[in-house]
C-alpha cells in the first residue's frame, strides 16, 4: 500500500503534489517523493519518513514546473531502509521516465532475469517498482516508430507491460517531452481515480489512489481508471483514454474498504465511510445471533477505522456508543510498525481508556479487523485494568488466514493470529469473554449492496483465493523465507520486496525551513 498521484497543470505543480501526498500519508510513512518536469528536464527530492520530514523550503523552491508526480511509501515486506527504493524513480533510456508504483509485482524476480539476460536493461535495486519501470522502458522503446512516441505507442507499450507484468500495479508516470501516463492492472487490484479542474487557462488534471485528494485540491472527480486501462495526458492537456488488455475483470482489494482508505474516498463507485457502515449492520445481525446482546452495556470503537461500523451497529442493536479510547495521533499506526516487540509497546502509547466508560460495564469492543492480535489483545487488557465487568470482541472482517501479496505488508502465516485457530482460540488468546467475526459473504454483500455493479473482489488474505491466479503454495514459502530472513534454493538473496517468482498454477487459495 503507498500513495501516489500525478498533476498536470497550467502553473507550478510542487504545492499540489506536496499537498496531495499530505493528504494520501496515511497510505505510507516509510519514504516520501516529488518529480517535476520543466520542458525535457525532470527535477527530484525524495528521502525516508514523513511528507513534512523529506521537504523543506529549499527542495520545493528545487521542483519547478507544471506537472510532475508523487509518491509517499509503504514499508515492504522483509526489506530494511534503503534510500535507493525511495519513488519515484527515473532512467533516461530511451526518453526518459520517472515512475510512480503503488502495488507488488508477484512475477518480479522473472522479469528481473528476463530484463538482464534478453531486454540488456540494468535493475539497480531490490524494488518491484524499478523493474516495473524498465518493463515500461522497454515496451516504450520497442513501440516507438523510430525516436518518435505517439499515443497509439503509448498505449501499445502498456499492453506488452500488462502481458509481461503480473500482480498489483497502479502506476503514474511521466515521459520526458511527452506528458503524463497512468494505468492500472487488469485485475484494479489497487485504487486510482481521475479528476479535472477547469481554469481561465484550460483544463488541468490530477490522477491519485484515493478521491480525497481530489477534494481538497479542488478538483472535480472524473472517474476511476479502469481495471486495464492507461490514461495519458500530453503537454497540451490533451486528455487520451484506451483499454489495453482484452480480458480486464475489476477484483479490488477488499481490505482498502476495511481499513486503508480514509473514510472520506469514494473507490470504485462506493463510498468507503459507507461501506463500513453497512458492514457494521450486517456485523450487528451476527452479534444478535451469537452473543447475550441484553448482557451488553455499551459498544465501544477501537479508534479510527472501526468508528463507522461500530456506531452502526450500536444502531441496530438499539445500544449506547461511547468513545472508551483515546488516540495519541503523533505515534505510528502499529498495523505496519515493524517488530513486533515495537507494535506492542506502541499500543500503550498509542491509546489510552476513559475509564468511567468501562468501570463495572460489559462492553462490545469493535475493531476493523484483527490481524496478529498483538494490538487486540493489548486493548482487552487495558478495558479490563479499566475496570470492564466483561469484555466482548467483534471485527468487521472475518479472520485473517493468508498473507497479501499485492502490497500490503500483511504476516506471514505464522504470525496471523487466526492461521489454524478456531474462533474459541482466538478469543482466549486475545483474552476476551466472546469474539465474533464477520462473514466474508456478509462483508462482500455489503460493499455490493451501495454499488451492484462491483461483483468481485481480491479477499485473498481471508479465504487464500488469490485473483491473478499465479500466487502458489510455493511463492507463499518463498515470500515467508525472505521475510524471516531464510533462503531458499532458487532464491538470489538480498532481502527484496517481496520479489518472489509466481510459477503459473492453480490459485491456492509542516516546519518549513527557509
Amino acid at each position: 500500500m503507498c500513495g501516489i498521484l500525478g498533476v498536470v497543470a497550467t502553473t507550478p505543480v510542487n504545492q499540489l503534489l506536496y499537498d496531495g501526498l499530505m493528504v494520501l500519508q496515511h497510505r505510507g510513512q516509510d519514504a516520501a517523493g516529488i518529480a517535476t518536469a520543466e520542458g525535457h528536464t525532470f527535477y527530484l527530492h525524495k528521502g525516508p519518513g514523513l511528507v513534512r520530514d523529506v521537504f523543506r523550503t529549499r527542495h520545493m523552491r528545487a521542483l519547478p514546473g507544471n506537472w510532475g508526480i508523487g509518491h509517499c511509501r509503504y514499508p515492504t515486506a522483509g526489506s530494511a531502509w534503503n534510500f535507493a527504493e525511495a519513488q519515484p524513480f527515473y532512467v533516461n533510456s530511451p526518453f526518459g521516465i520517472t515512475l510512480a508504483h503503488n502495488g507488488n509485482l508477484t512475477n518480479s524476480d522473472a522479469l528481473r532475469r528476463v530484463m538482464f539476460e534478453q531486454d540488456l536493461r540494468h535493475v539497480n535495486t531490490n524494488s518491484d517498482s524499478e523493474v516495473l519501470l524498465n518493463v515500461l522502458a522497454y515496451e516504450l522503446q520497442a513501440a516507438a516508430q523510430g525516436t518518435r512516441l505517439d499515443q497509439e505507442a503509448i498505449f501499445t507499450a502498456v499492453a506488452g507491460v500488462h502481458r509481461r507484468c503480473k500482480g498489483a500495479y497502479a502506476v503514474v508516470a511521466m515521459i520526458a517531452g511527452y506528458g503524463l501516463l497512468a494505468f492500472r492492472d487488469p485485475c484494479g487490484i489497487r485504487p486510482l481515480v481521475v479528476g479535472t479542474n477547469r481554469t481561465p487557462i484550460g483544463m488541468e488534471y490530477l490522477v491519485a489512489s484515493e478521491s480525497v485528494t481530489l477534494d481538497t485540491l479542488g478538483f472535480q472527480v472524473l472517474r476511476d481508471v479502469l481495471p486495464g486501462e492507461a490514461i495519458f495526458i500530453d503537454l497540451n492537456r490533451e486528455f487520451f483514454a484506451r483499454q489495453c488488455v482484452e480480458s480486464a475483470r475489476l477484483s479490488p482489494c477488499i481490505f482498502e474498504y476495511v481499513y486503508l482508505a480514509r473514510p472520506d474516498s469514494v473507490m470504485d463507485g462506493v463510498s468507503v465511510y459507507e461501506a463500513r457502515l453497512s458492514m457494521g449492520e450486517f456485523l450487528a445481525e451476527k452479534v444478535r445471533r451469537l452473543l447475550p446482546v441484553e448482557d451488553i452495556d455499551v459498544v465501544i470503537p477501537i479508534p479510527d477505522s472501526s468508528r463507522p461500523s461500530a456506531m452502526q451497529l450500536a444502531q441496530k442493536l438499539n445500544l449506547p456508543y461511547r468513545e472508551g479510547f483515546v488516540k495519541n495521533r503523533y505515534v505510528g499506526r502499529t498495523f505496519i510498525m515493524p517488530g513486533q516487540s515495537m507494535r506492542k509497546k506502541s499500543v500503550r502509547q498509542k491509546l489510552n481508556t476513559i475509564g468511567q466508560e468501562f468501570k463495572g460495564k460489559s462492553v462490545l469492543l469493535v475493531d476493523d479487523s484483527i490481524v496478529r492480535g498483538t494490538t487486540s489483545r493489548e486493548i482487552v487488557e487495558m478495558a479490563r485494568a479499566a475496570g470492564a465487568k466483561k469484555v466482548y470482541f467483534a471485527s468487521a472482517s472475518p479472520p485473517v488466514r493468508y498473507p497479501n501479496v499485492y502490497g500490503i505488508d500483511m504476516p506471514t502465516r505464522s504470525e496471523l493470529i487466526a492461521t489454524g485457530r478456531t474462533g474459541d482460540e482466538i478469543s482466549q488468546e486475545i483474552g476476551a469473554d466472546a469474539l465474533v467475526y464477520q462473514d466474508l459473504e456478509a462483508m462482500e454483500s455489503a460493499i455490493t449492496a451501495l454499488n451492484p455493479n462491483l461483483r468481485h473482489f481480491d479477499t485473498s488474505c481471508f479465504n487464500g483465493q488469490y485473483v491473478t491466479g499465479d500466487v502458489t503454495p510455493e511463492y507463499l514459502n518463498r515470500v515467508e523465507a525472505r521475510r524471516s530472513g531464510g533462503r531458499t534454493d532458487d532464491e538470489d538473496g538480498g532481502g527484496s520486496r517481496q520479489m518472489v517468482l509466481g510459477l503459473a498454477s492453480e490459485e491456492e487459495g509542516q516546519e518549513q525551513e527557509s
